[in-house]
């Protein structure tokens, strides 16, 4: 037994030794500073992913603006000076962004390839996604959103609501469950037509039992995600893996063609998944899997941090508590609770600058997204002062939280200040600066250039419907108003928007209209 151990253990020393000394990458002559990490295949991984920023900001005093780092398996050159993302912007010939975003779908949500080159499908996803969540489309989706919300507020929360009792909730947990369920109803519809049905309430009851079902699902599956775009395979998650199954079954097209009010997004991909893909039915359900995810797994934390931010600044919560006030009287709408609901319009919801600027603040405190783009051959990456070798299939990453946490463009940048976004004037400010010289690049939570987030401009308003009908239709408060800001959970970074490391009470009831 004792032998036997020992020749294991000598066989890992020696394959370890190898790697170290041949498998090991060399940096060839006009390429960036290399970190191979000690690792094999996992290099630098385990010290990125205990706190990526850190790690970012030491490498970065080590070597300078650029440095390549060898994380499980893969080589990654961060690009850190905010003067030279544009180059990286502008090498389309040299860098792909869709090959990394395609790879991870597939292995995340369990479909075929969607990169129109495998032959699985032919639809271009980026240009559906524009078209059916921004122009035109996106006031359909802001209209039936606000009803959504209205009616979950008010309606399936109905229970809990008492005249002039507090009701006592985790702040995440609230945010999570009426964002997820209006968001769902939104672009997946409702099973019940709300008019002139004997057995409305009954339906209503038994949807809403469906999705919050479909909520549990999404947590448990959200909750290792990052695990799957680290690499291992869902099989390994056996709670995780049925909950996605699950999720998939709920939005069959079979089921979906059952449910009335249908977005135009979720139409026209049942349409090109059915004309354009060589798909079976449950690949496609796993499509839509993969829109409701992002629908929600960076709505629903930068809620959170919006709201939390206004309940702990006073001063920001009647700024923006006025700011709301003020749109709803000069489009004299008025608040009641006799089932007659808001409305406010894109044009409406654009006029709110102070908004704008909480969720840009909150949003810039808990981003960390990560942009990527994966080199298509050798090439040369000419920065602004310099240039650098990239090797074949090796990945450009810039990391934006260096960006949002740095003094020198946003003084004391751990602060939230509601009005950090806004000018002299009360409107959006654009003129941010570093060493003297103004940015482009200042503000970064969903990515840049043509791989920017599709989604990014209902998701802010998503935000500000929500703000606006929790300041008309409640009173809120925390718990325990010194409690002390949650830390982020480091696991997500790169991901987007990072979840709270815990939830904080918070107790809200209905206003006295």
């Amino acid at each position: 037994m004792f032998l036997a151990s020992w020749i294991w253990g000598t066989a890992v020393i020696l394959c370890c030794v190898s790697w170290f000394l041949l498998g090991r990458r060399r940096r060839r002559q006009g390429e960036p500073p290399l970190e191979n990490g000690f690792l094999p295949y996992l290099g630098c991984a385990l010290k990125f992913g205990a706190n990526p920023l850190e790690f970012l900001k030491e490498k970065q005093k080590k070597h300078g603006h650029i440095f390549t780092c060898h994380v499980a398996g893969k080589y990654i050159h961060f690009l850190t000076d905010p003067f030279s993302y544009h180059a990286l912007m502008r090498q389309g010939k040299h860098l792909d962004w869709k090959k990394f975003h395609f790879a991870t779908s597939a292995k995340a949500f369990g479909h075929g390839s969607i990169d129109p080159a495998e032959g699985n499908t032919t639809e271009n996803f980026h240009q559906t996604f524009i078209r059916t969540l921004q122009g035109n489309a996106l006031d359909a989706l802001i209209e039936a959103m606000m009803e959504n919300l209205q009616y979950v507020m008010l309606q399936s929360k109905a229970p809990k609501l008492q005249p002039n009792t507090w009701v006592t909730e985790g702040l995440y947990t609230f945010c999570c469950q009426v964002m997820f369920e209006s968001g769902f109803l939104t672009l997946f519809g409702k099973e019940f037509n709300s008019h002139n049905d004997k057995n409305l309430s009954s339906k209503q009851e038994t949807e809403r039992a469906r999705i919050l079902n479909a909520l549990e699902n999404f947590k448990e599956f959200d909750k290792i995600f990052p695990a799957l775009v680290a690499g291992l395979p869902i099989h390994l998650f056996k709670s995780a893996h049925s909950a996605r199954e699950k999720l998939g079954e709920a939005l069959l097209h079979k089921n979906l063609q059952k449910r009335d009010n249908l977005s135009e997004l979720v139409t026209l991909r049942m349409f090109l998944n059915d004309t354009l893909s060589t798909f079976d039915d449950m690949e496609k359900a796993k499509t839509h899997v993969a829109v409701l995810w992002a629908s929600q797994a960076n709505t629903i934390p930068a809620t959170f941090w919006t709201l939390f931010y206004l309940l702990k600044n006073p001063e920001a919560m009647k700024a923006a508590t006025n700011e709301v006030q003020s749109v709803l009287e000069s489009s004299e709408e008025s608040i009641s609770l006799d089932g007659k609901h808001i409305s406010l319009n894109r044009k409406q919801l654009d006029n709110m600058p102070i908004l704008d600027s909480i969720i840009k603040e909150a949003m810039r405190l808990s981003s960390a997204s990560m942009t990527f783009r994966v080199a298509k051959e050798d090439f040369t990456l000419h920065l602004e002062n310099d240039f650098y070798n990239i090797r074949k299939d090796d990945i450009v990453a810039l990391y934006p939280q260096l960006l949002h946490f740095d003094p020198e463009i946003y003084a004391d940048p751990l602060t939230f200040k509601y009005d950090r976004f806004l000018n002299e004037k009360g409107e959006e400010k654009t003129d941010f600066y570093r060493n003297g010289r103004k940015l482009k690049y200042y503000y970064m939570p969903f990515g840049t250039g043509i791989a920017k987030c599709p989604g990014r401009l209902f998701a802010v308003h998503e935000i500000k419907q929500f703000l606006a009908l929790i300041f008309s239709y409640f009173e809120i408060e925390l718990v325990d108003s010194n409690v002390k800001c949650p830390s982020l959970d480091q696991s997500r970074a790169g991901l987007g928007i990072l979840q709270p490391s815990n939830d904080i009470d918070f107790r809200y009831r209905l206003k006295c209209l």
